[in-house]
């Protein structure tokens, strides 16, 4: 009888993963002593308290993990920990400093937002726990595909409803039930990347069909061209009904290059920079919120105390910043407009300077890297293009919020992931890690191995 070697086990690394998580959660603590330090306010009960449940609902994620997914990527966890853990301590820094700018005025005291944020935290890790457990197979989403597409136009359209929606800020981004307020657009950005993966798959054999060159460059035949043009024309819908130019952009980038990554052909990037250009010059000239966003990019200080005032006051920030900010808790960032939300790197870019805006872009580079390798590693086409869109979604967002607040592109009005207030953004991008990390485990779980037909033993049957 031939006997065969047993394969060892291979290594999960959930040790490294716990380590490097409890390492984030040290330094939150440092951070927020250096904070009460900094500012004279001490570390009170409360924030003891806050640290410890930040801490219990990382462990409780780590847990969830080393049971549903052992396999799985060990950095994806500790770096989306440590980047929620960051934006809690600015939040918290802001709260700070408004709550002594009221003292000095005497103002009524701001409502703390730390502890809502936190209260998001936990709603996310349960998500998160929940996405997990209840999807053990990425490929079965694939099923659902145009399911998904179309729940993801619901979300999308859902803000211009009468009965609930709600515009904020001159956008119409939000949708409130019972007396509950968030963005169904941040839900839709997952569900159509799932959608556009599942669509992708089926049809990219055809998309990528040369019918005509042009200067060697391969063109699609022109009915393959519709997709591309109706993707284009809902984000100009989103644009034109919603005045939110983020997620207009999102959505249409996302799928211009899920459709270059899936055909490998250019063409699509240059059809997809022709629309963009066109759909831009239209919504300049015919858009009044547009135009406004694009003249405060040119040229801030032409109404500094107006329009402008809140980039201004950013740069200002950042500035003062210099190579290695002012320190934790030294810095002025309650002067800049919504800096808890669309404005928190500039907070971080004040207080850690710019040393600390490159470890913070650094952070996000290494979670799209890892999505990315993801998508490597993985076998199945569906789950490398899932990766590579979830991994394309959070790059792009981090591309256009921080490009607007240095002044690179116009404002868009996104969320930074991770950091900025708010329980949309934060849930969606903590269901996107659970994702991530769900084909990571599939990717790197080992292949069961199958006796040959040589080897198996043979049973003898006595025929009656």
């Amino acid at each position: 009888m031939a006997f065969q070697s047993v394969p060892t086990r291979q290594p999960t690394r959930r040790t490294t993963e716990l380590l490097l998580t409890v390492g984030a959660w040290v330094l939150g603590i440092l951070a927020t002593l250096q904070i009460g330090w900094a500012t004279g306010i001490g570390m009170t009960t409360e924030m003891w308290i806050t640290v410890g449940i930040v801490g219990l609902v990382a462990v409780a994620m780590h847990v969830v993990i080393r049971t549903r997914a052992q396999y799985a990527d060990p950095i994806l966890l500790p770096v989306a920990t440590l980047l929620t853990i960051l934006g809690l301590v600015m939040i918290y820094r802001i709260d700070v400093a408004s709550a002594q700018r009221a003292e000095r005025n005497n103002a009524p005291a701001p409502t703390p937002d730390v502890y809502a944020q936190l209260t998001w935290f936990a709603v996310a890790a349960v998500l998160f726990i929940a996405t997990l457990i209840l999807i053990s197979d990425h490929r079965r989403l694939q099923r659902f595909t145009y399911t998904f597409g179309f729940l993801g136009l619901v979300g999308l359209v859902l803000p211009l409803t009468p009965i609930v929606g709600s515009t904020i800020n001159g956008a119409t981004l939000w949708v409130r039930v019972f007396g509950l307020s968030f963005q169904p657009a941040e839900a839709s950005k997952i569900l159509l990347t799932i959608f556009f993966a599942g669509y992708l798959v089926v049809k990219r054999d055809s998309l990528a069909l040369v019918r005509t060159k042009v200067l060697g460059v391969g063109f699609p035949r022109p009915k393959d061209v519709g997709p591309l043009l109706v993707a284009w024309v809902v984000s100009l819908g989103v644009l034109i009904f919603e005045h939110d130019l983020g997620t207009s952009l999102l959505f249409f980038g996302l799928f211009v290059l899920m459709l270059y990554i899936a055909t490998q052909r250019r063409s699509w990037l240059i059809l997809g920079a022709g629309l963009f250009i066109i759909g831009a010059s239209v919504a300049y000239f015919a858009f009044g919120h547009v135009r406004v966003r694009v003249d405060i990019w040119w040229d801030p200080w032409g109404d500094a105390n107006n329009t402008g005032y809140q980039l201004v006051q950013s740069l200002y920030g950042l500035a003062s910043g210099g190579l290695f900010g002012s320190g934790l808790g030294q810095g002025y960032p309650e002067f800049v407009p919504f800096a808890n939300t669309d404005f928190i790197v500039a907070a971080i870019g004040e207080e850690l300077g710019l040393t600390g805006l490159c470890a913070m872009l650094l952070l996000f580079a290494i979670l799209v890297e890892r999505g990315l390798r993801t998508a490597l590693a993985v076998r199945d086409s569906f789950g490398q293009l899932l990766a590579v869109g979830l991994s394309i979604v959070m790059a792009l967002q981090v591309f256009v919020i921080i490009g607007g607040v240095t002044r690179l592109i116009p404002l868009t009005g996104l969320t930074t992931p991770f950091l900025s207030y708010g329980g949309s953004s934060l849930v969606a991008n903590w269901v996107i890690i659970a994702l991530l990390i769900r084909i990571s485990d599939r990717a790197r779980r080992p292949d069961v191995v199958v006796p040959s037909v040589d080897e198996a033993l043979t049973q003898v049957v006595r025929r009656v």
